[in-house]
């Protein structure tokens, strides 16, 4: 137990105090914008603003490119779906409803995931965060064998490639949910449950407990989304 707590607060022991301060501020803003979103409620995006905008600033001290490009995503996404979730789409002053994905959605999905993870591992390869000269074999079997080591100093070693992850699904993720397409949730779920992990390794107590608390909502909100677009579908 003691060396779980140890684990927890080393990375803080070095960490200056505003920048644990602003964790806390980030962390606690993020979950209270991803409850506005369960809820359908368009203030998701002025606190999401305020919890990403805080950490495109520590993730650009911790030099975690990954997540700060995510960040950075999702702020300007934050606006986009901002203006979505708020425009009039008729005469009867209704907003866009949740839906489903069709095709043209889901295409457009895998097309953001692929585009993001590949940017991402350019990036991570240009400034040798991720090996540079393993083919994409080697680096399938490299991640795999340091993930399913047992040894944190290797899944360690193994983290880039799932920040690579976790990057694309969470922009297809926000790019949906700026739509309201149910599926958004099935891909927050996804990344939440690679994310808390991959925090905890990284030395990010807060964050980690943070995505905790995203898969839980995230789940509800699911559930939620869903028992609204059957309510919908039965009303039209």
């Amino acid at each position: 137990m003691n060396e779980l707590v140890n684990f927890f607060i080393e990375p803080y022991k070095t960490a200056t105090t505003l920048n644990i301060i602003l964790e806390f501020v980030a962390a606690t803003f993020g979950v209270i914008s991803v409850i506005f979103a369960k809820r359908e409620n368009i203030l998701v995006y002025p606190t999401g603003i305020i919890s990403t905008g805080i950490y495109v600033y520590l993730l650009s001290q911790w030099n975690l490119y990954g997540d700060l490009i995510i960040n950075i995503y999702y702020t300007l996404m934050s606006v986009f779906g901002w203006y979505m979730w708020s425009k009039i789409i008729d005469d009867k002053k209704n907003h866009i409803p949740i839906s489903r994905t069709n095709i043209n959605d889901k295409f457009k999905a895998i097309g953001i995931f692929v585009f993001t993870s590949v940017f991402v591992i350019f990036v991570y390869r240009h400034y040798n965060v991720m090996p540079n000269h393993l083919g994409f074999s080697e680096s399938l079997n490299f991640a795999y064998t340091n993930l399913t080591s047992g040894s944190i100093e290797d899944f360690k070693t193994a983290v880039p490639f799932l920040d690579t992850f976790t990057t694309g699904i969470f922009f297809a993720a926000m790019w949906l949910m700026a739509l309201k397409k149910i599926e958004n949730w099935t891909l927050w779920i996804i990344g939440n449950i690679v994310s808390i992990p991959l925090y905890f390794v990284k030395g990010y107590g807060f964050t980690a407990i943070q995505y905790f608390i995203f898969l839980i909502l995230a789940i509800q909100a699911y559930k939620l989304w869903k028992k609204s677009l059957n309510n919908n579908q039965q009303t039209a």
